[in-house]
């Protein structure tokens, strides 16, 4: 039916008069959205914005997609006092690995740039590791975050204030550092600071002094306001900044019912049983009950757990928190694992320190203590002078620079650091004299017989250049880097590789300035004269055991009959204590007890040749091409196949003994150092 000229204008008319009413919904619509941005964001805690807001990347995280607080349940509480309306000012956290305490961090900074922006200072314990913290967790954590990624502009804008150590944002910024540089500390006054690994940070930064304290010295201005979380895996006790920041709080525990009798404990690690040889049976037993928990039991656990202090601290603004790995989440490290882990320490002082310290999250105790040189002395062996006994698979020496003399021992190194003094040189005449020089070049060439027909020849010699360094540097030049690495002592235990190196030093002779500087490598002493130690402490297995076929534990050593009373006083010359430092901090430092040391430096240079040879890094390949080179291997067939295996062991030399099979068809090639 058509529609008449007067219903077409109706409808016009109609619509018309709806348009101002559309208009007015239009403007009420953006008014309310207009105003919805006014207000401000809902105030949340650190946990309530990772879970609302957090997002894990693959490049960052085992377990990507969204945040969620109730996987790792004993940081809630930890990321509620980061949070603004909480009166703690500073945070203490000493962690064992695989527990999720740098995530606790990287959210602080996110709630930071979105919630509460102020100036923040995150420390690494390098500045190199602060780039790389930049570039694996602060850029994948605004990237992946809608709410700051529209904070923080892209790096690849114009004028953008986003580079690798500085993000800009509304209202703050965020400069990421390292604790070995000063002006990086002192670079802006910061209310919120997040430093990581505290432990791994030097005493000083740029000799100016304790890179905490530096740091915390930049939030003084803005008083009650200011946040401090300080993280870490503790190291060393008297010297871990963690523990004795932890020892200052009120050391809250995290207490876990019994899913057996409801009694809360917190997790020790001696409660951890399991049957030897057999890891996977390990389970918790309850301190209460004695009921047996497995670890299937741990996610409710978690969930229920609570965090109790268990001291007073000495400063009420102050609180800290103490985790072991027994408390990682199913899925992440596995009790089965951390006994495993246990068991393959045994052995090793080194192994055993670096599970307290990772695993359980505690100080490591050096024994500092000399051990007495007399029980040293009454234990010496006999072999065959200037012979290398068969446990010797290569040698070194160490070489001790004096005013009138240049000391050197040479050591025989086997399987697991077992060693043997094969010989002790005193080079007449001081680094002025030519002919020092001369006789530290034939020391260079000669060779020692090895008990199994080979001759053998230094592999390297570690020289000290702390007295007359261009000198020094002069005669390694001439002798060849490859043979001769000249050596610098530095103090602490807090270095990430007992040596380091090599780098180029200027040198000079005769004035003369050199195009290109030695090669000097760099010695944490401390930590060699602590192994040192622990190495002659270890109990050596009787006359009749050995006979049985027992072997020496890994790290022996063993010293001639014609070491005399002097030498083995010199090698254990020196005590480790523990001394204040002018700002009150404590530090463990190596004091003479005699005036001289010279076996125990020569000691040192020893065995920090070894180390740049890379014995503690070789594989079972490299330990056996050296056994058949030196003969042993072949030795050992021979007894082989004419003696039953007892017979075999009570063939060996009493000094070292090696009893592992040949290894038919491989190709062996001659070491550069065999004479």
């Amino acid at each position: 039916m058509p529609i008449s000229k007067n219903s077409a204008t109706s409808a016009q008319i109609s619509d018309k008069a709806a348009l101002p009413t559309l208009a007015f919904e239009g403007a009420e619509h953006i008014l309310s959205a207009w105003q919805d941005g006014l207000k401000p964001d809902p105030l949340l805690t650190v946990s309530q914005w990772a879970d609302k807001h957090r997002m894990l990347s693959s490049r960052a995280a085992a377990e990507p997609g969204r945040y969620r607080t109730a996987r790792t349940p004993y940081m809630r509480k930890i990321m509620d006092a980061l949070s603004p309306g909480h009166p703690a000012q500073r945070v203490v956290f000493m962690k064992g690995v695989q527990i999720g305490a740098t995530e606790a961090g990287i959210n602080m900074v996110g709630f930071v740039i979105h919630q509460a922006p102020g100036p923040m200072l995150a420390v690494q314990p390098t500045v190199e590791l602060a780039k790389r913290a930049s570039r694996q967790r602060i850029d994948p954590l605004i990237d992946e975050c809608p709410s700051l990624r529209d904070k923080v502009r892209p790096s690849r804008a114009r004028d953008s204030g986003n580079t690798v150590l500085s993000k800009d944002f509304a209202g703050g910024i965020l400069i990421l550092t390292g604790a070995n540089s000063a002006v990086g500390l002192r670079s802006i006054p910061a209310r919120y600071l997040f430093l990581d690994e505290v432990d791994a940070y030097p005493l000083s930064a740029d000799e100016e002094g304790d890179p905490v304290t530096l740091a915390e010295a930049r939030s003084l201005t803005f008083a009650h306001r200011r946040k401090i979380f300080l993280v870490s895996t503790p190291t060393i006790k008297g010297i871990s900044r963690i523990e004795r920041e932890f020892e200052a709080s009120d050391q809250r525990r995290f207490f876990l019912p019994c899913p057996h009798c409801g009694e809360y404990q917190w997790l020790k690690f001696e409660r951890l049983r399991w049957e030897k040889g057999q890891p996977e049976t390990a389970r918790y037993v309850c301190e209460a009950c004695d009921e047996g928990i497995a670890e299937h039991h741990k996610t409710a656990m978690l969930e229920s757990g609570d965090w109790r202090a268990t001291a007073t601290s000495a400063d009420p603004l102050t609180i800290g928190f103490h985790l072991s790995a027994l408390y990682s989440p199913v899925g992440w490290l596995s009790w089965e694992r951390i006994a495993r882990s246990w068991e393959a320490a045994q052995g090793s002082d080194e192994a055993i320190k670096a599970f307290k310290n990772t695993m359980l999250g505690e100080t490591w105790t050096e024994s500092g203590e000399a051990p007495d040189w007399q029980r040293i002395y009454d234990r010496r062996e006999s072999w065959t002078n200037g012979t290398v006994p068969a446990g010797g698979l290569f040698l070194t020496a160490g070489a001790d620079v004096q005013k009138d003399r240049i000391e050197i021992d040479v050591w025989a190194w086997g399987r697991g650091l077992e060693s043997w003094l094969v010989d002790h040189i005193v080079i007449e005449g001081g680094p002025e004299k030519p002919d020092a020089w001369a006789g530290m070049d034939k020391l260079l060439g000669r060779s020692w017989p090895h008990a199994g027909g080979a001759v053998l020849r230094i592999a390297r010699l570690s020289i000290d250049s702390g007295y007359e360094a261009p000198a020094v540097y002069a005669w390694a030049r001439k002798a060849g880097f490859g043979q001769v690495s000249p050596v610098k002592g530095a103090e602490g235990f807090n270095r990430s590789s007992p040596v380091s190196g090599p780098s180029f030093v200027d040198a000079t002779e005769g004035g003369k300035k050199m195009r290109r500087g030695a090669r000097l490598w760099i010695v944490a002493g401390s930590i060699f004269k602590s192994e040192t130690y622990r190495f002659l402490r270890l109990e050596r297995p009787t006359d009749e055991e050995l006979s049985a076929g027992a072997c020496w534990p890994a790290g022996s050593v063993h010293l001639p009959a014609w070491a005399n009373s002097e030498w083995c006083k010199q090698l254990v010359a020196e005590q480790l204590v523990t001394v204040k430092t002018r700002r009150g901090f404590t530090r463990l430092e190596w004091q003479k007890m005699r005036e001289r040391n010279e076996a125990l430096d020569c000691r040192v240079y020893a065995r920090a040749a070894a180390w740049i040879l890379g014995a503690d890094r070789w594989a079972e390949s490299k330990w056996k091409d050296l056994e058949a080179q030196v003969g042993v291997v072949e030795k050992l067939s021979a007894i082989s196949d004419q003696h039953s295996e007892e017979s075999r062991q009570q063939a060996l030399p009493s000094a070292g003994q090696v009893r592992r099979p040949v290894r038919r068809g491989r190709r062996v090639f001659q070491s550069s150092y065999m004479g």
